[in-house]
């Protein structure tokens, strides 16, 4: 397994952190298990460190989205007597991933994600429905919490209720900041995420607003944050108290209160 730098300098625009350890790879391959067959897609890889071990482990079929142009030229190289290694030039926040998967398997994504587009760019995947399969990826600790964080915890935000809408979100284990070059600030940490099948909105969007407007000011309550949406006592014939604040709330609950907007929109 390679993990030797290339000579190339992170750059702090791109977040680049490169993963290093080798213990630490081995670990999330081994938490991916990559299978002959599945079509397994890296984002950023970097300068294959996370790469060489997947390719092997998938026997040989790895596509890649890389932005970084000075990158390109020395994983062309690293992998050049691979033929099932793909490279797509770009940036992974404006990807097309369902136009990927095409009339293929859904994708398997991975990737050690820079800390600076981290939360769009699993909003921007979670976006993607059925053409994703599943989702592991090294993040700061803090949105691993986040994202898998429970009603009532302090964690619990807009990110949550999104990935727990579409996702089934486990928290697999921390990175420490000694595993990469150069040594970020804060600890990192592996997730995955499962597509799972749950309550459905009737109007989807019309939820995420929702969403988004009750964690506007989480310390206030939603007779506070909903005041334009819905009375306080629609909330209450919805079997919701309109004091709680908004991290109390479960997905279901938000379900409940877009599906009667739906239903009687103001």
């Amino acid at each position: 397994m390679s993990s030797r730098p290339t000579g190339h300098r992170a750059r702090k625009r791109f977040g680049q952190n490169f993963l290093r350890d080798p213990g630490v790879i081995s670990r999330l391959v081994r938490s991916i298990a990559p299978g002959a067959g599945q079509r397994l897609l890296e984002v950023g890889p970097g300068q294959g460190a996370l790469t060489e071990p997947l390719l092997e482990a998938a026997g040989g079929q790895l596509e890649v989205i890389e932005l970084d142009r000075d990158l390109i030229p020395g994983l062309r190289v690293q992998f050049f007597d691979k033929p099932g290694f793909v490279i797509h030039e770009g940036d992974a926040l404006k990807f097309d991933f369902r136009a990927l998967q095409g009339d293929g398997p859904p994708l398997r994504v991975v990737g050690n994600l820079p800390y600076n587009i981290s939360t769009p760019l699993i909003l921007h995947l979670l976006r993607a429905g059925d053409a994703i399969s599943d989702m592991h990826f090294m993040l700061q600790k803090e949105v691993v919490e986040r994202l898998a964080a429970e009603p009532g915890g302090a964690d619990r935000g807009r990110l949550s209720v999104l990935a727990q809408y579409y996702c089934r979100v486990e928290s697999l284990f921390t990175v420490p900041a000694e595993a990469f070059v150069p040594q970020p600030k804060v600890e990192s940490a592996i997730v995955r995420l499962m597509p799972a099948a749950g309550v459905t909105a009737r109007d989807e969007e019309l939820m995420f607003e929702v969403v988004r407007e009750a964690f506007a000011q989480r310390r206030k309550t939603l007779r506070n944050n909903l005041r334009g949406r819905l009375s306080a006592e629609a909330l209450t014939a919805l079997g919701i108290d309109p004091a709680r604040r908004p991290q109390t709330l479960t997905v279901a609950e938000f379900v409940r209160i877009a599906d009667h907007l739906v239903e009687e929109p103001n």
